[in-house]
């Protein structure tokens, strides 16, 4: 009973210091999810669509009528003079009053409260169109943050499989390492015995020497991928646990030909198109002219009397006497407004949008050749990348049987020491090539994905 408990016991922190091993693995869905969430980029442009949306929902409320309603309580005098007056700028004051033969200081209150409602209720399609230019915008926005999103996440993966190659050939340069330090320890042994020349110790320490050398920009080189991903995840930089298991198997290759309708950079260039055409259908409702309604209900007050312009005493500076509402007037109407000059001005800008338009379906059909040229590529690399897979297992163990032949040769002393360096470096290279060719499979497979604009192929 007790030794069980024991057992247990010893057992517990092996189990918790494996799951929690586990849980510090950060996995390619991480770092892209963690990517989305994060990147300054796809947050902006987020932004951007709900801005360019929020657009939409005005655009829309345009079409309502204007109400206004004011209101203005005055004191001053009304001193009138017979004239033409136009008020520029608005740069005029209005007095309502009697031309009389002098000038006089008589003041009182008066007082104004209307309500105006202007509404053009008919524009040859002007507010449909402008909604509908508003919803392109929209639309490209949109566009715009998904295809932003897409790239990204090619960009992650390609950056997380960068450091797990980098993290692979930092275990082979550490194996590589231990190997020259083992050989190292057995030309001391042999030179202090007397077994061989000291020349050979030199040359030992030579290749330890350069095997740090190589160690060292290994994990120099892991940590730029270290500090990129961060950067692409939009989080301080620090030390990733990766999945290593990119780098002992290959994917799982898709037979079937991709399509490019839903490619999501071609997409945001037809939403470029798109919304180039609705400009110009927008610009041409301008063309035409705009009906509207009128409607207005106004009622005044002052302090000076009907009689004022006889008896200039016949006025009051009380105050609500002044601004009491004594007349009331209402209007209704129809009216039509048409600049006919604007035609002429508008129809080298509906010109200069259809331009716009063509070069935009120029930029679509060069990215379009672009990208199926990129998928022709994506192809041939993955047929390269698979050839050199399974070249790589022959490559790796005939460099270690080498290696292991020449090393037990010369510990018991029927070669040299520089048939073992030889073997040495065939090995390392060989490692080299196995840990870059697993990682060429999975970046020739994203390049594809990218190609295709399809980000699920990658995850096949």
């Amino acid at each position: 009973m007790w030794s069980k408990k024991f057992l247990l016991l010893l057992l517990l922190p092996l189990l918790f210091g494996y799951w929690s091993s586990a849980q510090q693995v950060f996995t390619l869905q991480q770092a892209i999810d963690t990517a989305i969430a994060n990147y300054g980029i796809i947050k902006a442009k987020a932004n951007y669509t709900a801005a360019s949306k929020e657009l939409v929902s005005q655009a829309r409320r345009e079409y309502l009528p204007n109400v206004n309603f004011g209101a203005q309580q005055d004191y001053g005098t009304i001193n009138g003079q017979n004239g033409p007056l136009y008020g520029f700028g608005g740069l005029n004051t209005a007095a309502a009053g009697p031309a009389l033969d002098r000038q006089n200081w008589n003041a009182a209150f008066g007082s104004l409260y209307l309500t105006n409602v202007n509404w053009d209720f008919f524009a040859f399609g002007r507010a449909k169109e402008k909604i509908k230019t508003a919803l392109a915008a929209a639309t490209q926005n949109d566009k715009d943050w998904q295809q932003e999103i897409f790239k990204h996440k090619i960009k992650v993966a390609a950056t997380y499989l960068n450091l797990v190659a980098a993290h692979q050939l930092t275990r082979s340069y550490q194996d590589n390492l231990n190997r020259a330090d083992t050989i190292r320890k057995v030309v001391r042994t042999r030179v202090l015995n007397g077994l061989i020349a000291g020349v050979d110790s030199s040359q030992a320490n030579a290749e330890y020497s350069s095997a740090r050398i190589a160690l060292t920009k290994a994990i120099d080189f892991e940590q730029e991928q270290s500090n990129q991903l961060a950067q692409l995840l939009g989080i301080p930089p620090r030390e990733f646990l990766v999945d290593t298991s990119y780098v002992t198997r290959i994917p799982v290759i898709p037979d079937t030909t991709a399509t490019l309708d839903n490619h999501p950079v071609l997409q945001w260039y037809k939403s470029r198109i798109a919304l180039s055409n609705e400009q110009s259908r927008y610009y041409k409702t301008l063309y035409f002219p705009a009906f509207s309604l009128v409607g207005l209900v106004q009622t005044r007050g002052s302090g000076f009397g009907n009689n004022y312009a006889l008896d200039q005493h016949d006025f009051t500076q009380s105050y609500w006497d002044g601004v009491k509402p004594t007349r009331t007037n209402y209007l209704f109407g129809l009216g039509v407004t048409w600049n006919i000059s604007q035609p002429f001005r508008i129809s080298k800008q509906v010109k200069s949008q259809n331009f716009t338009s063509k070069g935009l379906q120029n930029e679509y059909e060069l990215a379009d050749q672009q990208i199926r040229a990129q998928l022709s590529l994506a192809d041939v690399k993955i047929k390269n990348a698979l050839d050199n897979y399974r070249e790589v297992p022959t490559q790796v163990k005939a460099a270690s049987d080498a290696y292991l032949q020449k090393s037990v040769l010369y510990k018991n002393g029927l070669t040299n020491l520089v048939d073992v360096q030889q073997a040495l470096y065939a090995l390392i290279r060989a490692q080299t090539d196995r840990d870059i060719a697993y990682s060429n499979v999975w970046q020739a497979l994203l390049l594809k994905a990218a190609a295709a604009g399809d980000f699920s192929i990658f995850e096949y």
